[in-house]
């Protein structure tokens, strides 16, 4: 064990380092438990692989149209079978967990139709998507092709409005949307058991309504899926969990084998579907990154989990609190002003082993209502499986943490962050 001198020695300061281990020790069963799930989810996605027989030959590349690709289409086996899926759509051209859903949606859903978010306002990016931003340019959104949107949000407690949501279902009603992570919110993420109860309730008014999950940031944080527990689709991103930080790019949707048809012409072409898409780099870091995804996933709840205790004994607020049982990956930590939420992102960044001399600023991002400011060192441009930091420079000036390849990685950097804003005057 490194001691309080060889620490000082890379910039570690005693009172941070006596602060942290502190926070450490409260961790060690709630570290135990994280493990246990990391290695059922570890034997799942293993059997998934045998299952299906993967073979070297499935990492080699394809070109043209892709025909008869059998790395692709063993991947897209394996991934339905960790989802208890019919089929699945994984492929490096969707460009991002927004794209994924926006192809669900558009695939599945026809003029006169009606959208449903029983969880309240969805993530910023999908609000074009669907059409509630109104930027006055034509975008292709569902609004423009007469789909309508309703939303029902939580009550005051984060917990669902049962009885709005039997007021706004009726007989447009075609597909609902359940956002699964708080996203630039302060609600609470949800648990895959809350959602199977909500998609009971909602399945009991109306059977055939389809029910998407955006499972972005979720995916091996628990034992189950949301398709275990009724959803018919969900939706992520592979630079995200599954991607265990080795994906370079690339998203998924699973489910129903006709609505994951619909999903392949649209992502491609009527007619054409699933059958085409060619990928020359091969297949060996979708299927290495999805094979060690239940770990990376497990370091970064360990990471996030002691982010909460070290900033609540620093006075930060910090949602879920250090101890709770996580639905995902993401520390929400509400620091009050501007200021020092822009000093922690700058800290994580100058924490990070990709342009650690870059300084963050907030700016303008596309499909975002404010500016955004984004820590992000990754060796995957903007993956948020690895550890990264990012904020609506809002009140009341919250980041949302998230990754870690390795805890030892996330432990640093929260040590480094929490000295150079100590010294900054900060705390």
């Amino acid at each position: 064990m490194k001691t309080k001198a060889q620490y000082k020695k890379i910039g570690i300061s005693e009172n941070v380092y006596n602060f942290c281990i502190k926070s450490e020790r409260l961790l060690k069963e709630h570290f135990e438990a994280i493990d246990n799930i990391a290695e059922f989810n570890q034997l799942k996605v293993l059997n998934a692989m045998q299952e299906h027989h993967l073979g070297e030959a499935h990492f080699v590349g394809s070109t043209g149209y892709g025909y008869n690709d059998s790395g692709r289409e063993t991947l897209e086996k394996i991934y339905a079978s960790i989802f208890k899926a019919e089929a699945a759509l994984v492929r490096p051209q969707i460009t991002c967990g927004t794209h994924a859903l926006a192809i669900a949606l558009s695939a599945n859903l026809r003029p006169e139709d009606e959208l449903l978010s029983p969880v309240g306002k969805p993530y910023d990016t999908l609000e074009e998507v669907i059409g509630i931003k109104n930027t006055g340019n034509p975008t292709g959104s569902l609004k423009e092709f007469g789909i309508t949107y309703r939303q029902v949000d939580l009550l005051e407690d984060g917990s669902f409005d049962y009885e709005g949501i039997r007021r706004a279902i009726n007989e447009k009603t075609r597909f609902v949307t359940i956002q699964r992570s708080k996203g630039y919110q302060t609600r609470p993420s949800l648990s895959v058991t809350k959602i199977g109860d909500l998609i009971s309730f909602m399945k009991a008014i109306k059977p055939d309504m389809i029910f998407m999950v955006d499972n972005c940031y979720g995916e091996f944080v628990c034992a189950d899926e949301p398709t275990h527990h009724g959803a018919d689709v969900c939706v992520g991103s592979l630079i995200k969990n599954p991607g265990g930080g080795l994906a370079p790019a690339g998203g998924y949707i699973v489910g129903p084998a006709a609505l994951i048809d619909r999903c392949g012409y649209r992502l491609t072409a009527p007619g054409i579907g699933r059958e085409v898409g060619s990928n020359s780099a091969g297949y060996q870091p979708f299927y290495q990154g999805l094979f060690v995804a239940p770990h990376v996933v497990a370091q970064a709840l360990k990471t996030a989990a002691l982010a909460a205790a070290v900033m609540e004994r620093f006075g930060i607020g910090a949602s879920p609190s250090f101890d709770a049982v996580r639905s995902d990956i993401i520390q929400a930590l509400e620091f009050g002003s501007a200021e020092r939420l822009i000093a922690f992102c700058n800290g994580i960044q100058a924490a990070s082993p990709v342009d650690s001399m870059a300084a963050p600023e907030p700016s303008d991002m596309p499909g975002y209502r404010h500016q955004i400011i984004m820590a992000a060192g990754t060796f995957v441009s903007g993956a948020s499986i690895e550890l990264s930091a990012d904020a609506p420079v809002k009140p009341p000036y919250v980041a949302y943490l998230q990754g870690g390849l390795t805890y030892s990685h996330g432990k640093l950097a929260l040590w480094r962050t929490l000295e150079r804003m100590e010294a900054e005057g900060y705390f």
